[in-house]
């Protein structure tokens, strides 16, 4: 397992600044870790909790940036739904709502998996969420809950900093 190092100084500026700065304070170090973005190997080196996190960090950067649909064309999809992300947010972190959405956009990406990860142009990129509208509601969902989620997620890191890094 790596060792993830922050800074105790860090950590306070960013609960200065809210739950979002005090998240990516450990997203940055465990980013760092795995240098930039997880690979299969790289994941190998970090705990559960770290991987969720991560797992977390792209769900959430993608689906606020262009909903599941973008996350699935580019490529996130067996990062989400292959590893045991949404078991670990239900049974680890508690947060059984966003583990069953997980669930059935799992579904969802399924069925749908093919179309969405096809290489082709940014008008037929567009496309694709006109496409399948089956998506919307659950970017909506997860639009809505946004807010709480993180803030679920930051007490869960606060409350067990030791899995996620050694603070200095």
């Amino acid at each position: 397992m790596k060792q993830i190092i922050v800074k105790d100084a860090d950590l306070s500026k960013a609960a200065m600044e809210g739950m979002d700065a005090f998240l990516q304070v450990f997203i940055d170090a465990l980013r760092e870790a795995v240098g930039g973005e997880p690979t299969a190997e790289s994941l190998q080196e970090l705990n559960a909790d770290q991987v969720t996190l991560l797992c977390w960090d792209t769900l959430h950067q993608e689906v606020m940036d262009g909903g599941f649909v973008q996350l699935i064309h580019n490529g996130y999809g067996p990062f989400i739904f292959k590893n045991p992300f949404a078991k670990a947010l239900n049974k680890m972190w508690g947060m059984r709502d966003l583990s069953k959405m997980l669930y059935e956009v799992h579904t969802l990406w399924l069925e749908h998996r093919e179309a969405l990860e096809a290489e082709c142009t940014d008008e037929e990129f567009m496309a694709l969420f006109e496409q399948h509208p089956q998506f919307d509601d659950y970017d909506d969902m997860f639009i809505e809950n946004e807010e709480r989620w993180t803030d679920e997620i930051a007490h869960y890191v606060d409350r067990n900093i030791e899995k996620f890094a050694v603070v200095e």
